[in-house]
C-alpha cells in the first residue's frame, strides 16, 4: 500500500466506454480510487452497488470514484449496465496501476497462493496527493468508510 502525504502515481486508462481517463483531469476534486479483483463478483458487486447508492452524496462531497480492475473494457461496461453503476470504472489489463498502487500482490485463495488484487481504497485530494489509504477493505462497508473519510 502507498503512504499517506505521497503524491499518486499519474495513469491514463480506457473507462468502460473506451474512452481514456487520467488521473489529472480530475485536478481539484477529491478522487475515491478504489482497487478490486473482478467484475460481477459477490463482494466487487456488494461493493459498486454500494458506491452507486451513495454516489449522489459523494457528489454533494466533491468527490469522484474511480474503480479500476483488471478486467476488459466490455466487462467493465456489462457491469455497468447490469447494476446501473453512476461512475467511472477503468481496465488495467497490463496491470501496470495495480502494480503502481501496490495493490497486486500474492495471497492466499482456497489454501493456494495466487497473485491477484488486495481490495484496497485510496482518497486522493484535489492536488493528487493520497490523504487516506484503506487496505483489505471489506467490500460491503468500504463505501460508507470513505464517505466518513471525506469529513
Amino acid at each position: 500500500m502507498l503512504n499517506i502525504g505521497t503524491p499518486a502515481p499519474a495513469f491514463t486508462l480506457p473507462d468502460q466506454n473506451g474512452k481514456n481517463v487520467s488521473l489529472s483531469d480530475y485536478k481539484g476534486q477529491k478522487v475515491i480510487l478504489y482497487f478490486y479483483p473482478k467484475d460481477m463478483t459477490s463482494g466487487c458487486t456488494k461493493q459498486a452497488c454500494a458506491f452507486g447508492e451513495l454516489y449522489p452524496q459523494f457528489r454533494e462531497k466533491g468527490a469522484v470514484i474511480l474503480g479500476v480492475s483488471k478486467d476488459s473494457v466490455s466487462s467493465h461496461k456489462k457491469f455497468e449496465e447490469k447494476y446501473g453503476l453512476p461512475f467511472t470504472l477503468l481496465s488495467d489489463t497490463e496491470k501496470e496501476v495495480l502494480i503502481a498502487y501496490d495493490v497486486w500482490k500474492e495471497k492466499m485463495n482456497y489454501g493456494k497462493v495466487t497473485l491477484g488484487v488486495v481490495r484496497t481504497t485510496y482518497l486522493i485530494d484535489g492536488n493528487g496527493v493520497i490523504v487516506k489509504a484503506f487496505d483489505k477493505v471489506k467490500a460491503a462497508e468500504n463505501p460508507a468508510q470513505m464517505l466518513a473519510a471525506l469529513d
